[in-house]
């Protein structure tokens, strides 16, 4: 049996209990509302007397929900993100709004940033705000307006645009002049720089050492790092030879700040590539007119 409306619950104890279930965290809700956090505790704390039943179990610096709060969140976190929508539609903005675009961490500082002074050139009453962030954030949720994601096309969420695929080339400092890495030599007289992910073997050095000869050629040494942005500041410095991804290295080759070791980059046969995720169905214009942007300067990356 429906409540009655005169009974219902006020709008500020269901947000902050939206607000800690979205972001699972009392400390992070608080800052989303502007709050401190004994006043989130407080509001779901007079939502469960209301209720009369417990939302949340509290553990060590973590909450999870009990059964009731899962049922109770489902609902709420719909409806709060409806009037989100609809408000955000019949309200009049005072202000233009920052067009926002998530990224990985290596995207970001290799193909995102190089071009964003053109952006700035060509619409320069349009703000850009960038969330580097390796980890796949909710857009909506997060206000996010754009994502630049790299995945399989069997991941990629669905009205994802495909940017470009995968190509590889190894790169170096001029001043290293190497070799035709067919050539022992080639390798043996240099470092190699290293992407240290197993799930991304086209940009590792072992199948190509192997390809070279058996025994393969050992390099004179091999440097390893978690972040591919950093792969490529180490190639910039001159400290080895890197398998440059086309498309993120390809302003550096521009401008002479690495150059490729081999004529032509190895296209990857691969699902994955690099993918364009929009948070609306229905972007305001100065959205449309980034993602007009991001797709002709993809154009030149392919």
């Amino acid at each position: 049996m429906p409540l009655p409306l005169v009974r219902l619950t006020g709008l500020d104890l269901i947000r902050g209990f939206v607000a800690a279930g979205r972001r699972m965290s009392i400390t992070l809700a608080a800052q989303d509302l502007c709050l401190t956090q004994s006043a989130i505790s407080r509001q779901i704390h007079a939502l469960e007397l209301q209720v009369g039943a417990r939302l949340f179990v509290r553990g060590y610096r973590s909450i999870s929900f009990t059964p009731e709060g899962e049922r109770l969140f489902r609902i709420a976190d719909a409806s709060i993100q409806q009037l989100q929508d609809i408000l955000g539609t019949l309200t009049p903005s005072r202000e233009r709004l920052p067009v926002t675009i998530t990224a990985s961490i290596g995207v970001t500082a290799l193909w995102l940033l190089p071009r964003l002074t053109t952006l700035q050139q060509q619409y320069p009453d349009i703000d850009v705000r960038v969330a580097a962030n390796n980890k796949n954030l909710d857009l909506r949720t997060e206000g996010v307006d754009l994502a630049l994601r790299y995945c399989r096309q069997s991941t990629a969420p669905q009205g994802a645009i495909r940017l470009f695929g995968e190509k590889v080339v190894p790169v170096a400092h001029p001043s290293l002049a190497v070799g035709p890495l067919a050539s022992p030599s080639g390798v043996t007289a240099h470092v190699l720089l290293e992407f240290d992910d197993p799930i991304r073997p086209w940009l590792q050095w072992g199948d190509r050492l192997a390809a070279l000869g058996t025994p393969p050629p050992k390099p004179k040494g091999i440097l390893r790092f978690n972040q591919y942005d950093s792969v490529i500041q180490a190639a910039v410095a001159g400290q080895g030879i890197a398998l440059g991804r086309w498309a993120l290295v390809a302003p550096m080759l521009a401008d002479g700040r690495l150059v490729p070791v081999e004529d032509q980059p190895v296209t990857v046969e691969s699902e994955h590539g690099y993918w364009l995720i929009q948070a609306s169905d229905e972007p305001r214009a100065d959205v449309r007119t980034v993602v007009d942007w991001i797709l002709a300067e993809s154009r030149q990356s392919s």
